[in-house]
């Protein structure tokens, strides 16, 4: 791809991603042209339908949250970056919602479009986890799993009551009281 394709491409993308976390996925093709500053012609070149790019979007929102998760693990403090993690990932919750549900209207694989962030973020969790739990500022009885689960509790719950993501957070801290399996 030339660079002056793929800069516009960029900045498709950019103002795709921008827009719609901003208006959500029902954002007009021609205003995504209009704030990248290019033609509506420019954007089906790169993403010959707005499925396309939307499916472009959540792949890279995926990558984003990945690579800032990744970034967390130079924090000094074990506990603080895993839940800036979850913190961020229940912020983003309702956008990824949206972004999913226009992908499955569309009839696009929404596993298909997250595979590849998907499969690198058990990973990335069991270590933020596993640096908390070594440090001892996070419960030992929470696996990925768990933890999995309560980041998606936390999404849903940060829609109706943004205070309940730190009580979840609270429940995650060592010294919490056990629950019995």
């Amino acid at each position: 791809m030339r660079s002056d394709a793929a800069q516009n491409r960029a900045k498709v993308l950019a103002a795709a991603q921008r827009l719609i976390a901003q208006s959500g996925v029902g954002v007009s093709t021609e205003e995504i042209a209009k704030a990248a500053g290019v033609g509506i012609g420019t954007v089906f070149r790169h993403f010959p339908t707005k499925e396309a790019l939307v499916s472009e979007v959540f792949k890279a929102s995926m990558a984003a949250f990945v690579d800032e998760g990744r970034a967390l693990l130079d924090l000094p403090d074990p506990r603080e970056a895993l839940f800036t993690l979850l913190r961020r990932s229940a912020k983003l919750s309702s956008a990824k919602h949206a972004h999913a549900g226009a992908l499955a209207a569309a009839g696009i694989s929404v596993d298909e479009a997250v595979a590849e962030g998907r499969a690198e973020l058990p990973e990335l969790l069991a270590t933020l986890l596993a640096r908390a739990q070594a440090a001892g500022t996070v419960r030992p009885d929470v696996g990925v799993q768990e933890l999995t689960a309560l980041m998606i509790a936390a999404g849903h719950a940060a829609k109706h009551a943004p205070r309940a993501v730190d009580l979840i957070l609270d429940g995650l801290k060592a010294g919490s009281p056990r629950l019995n399996r």
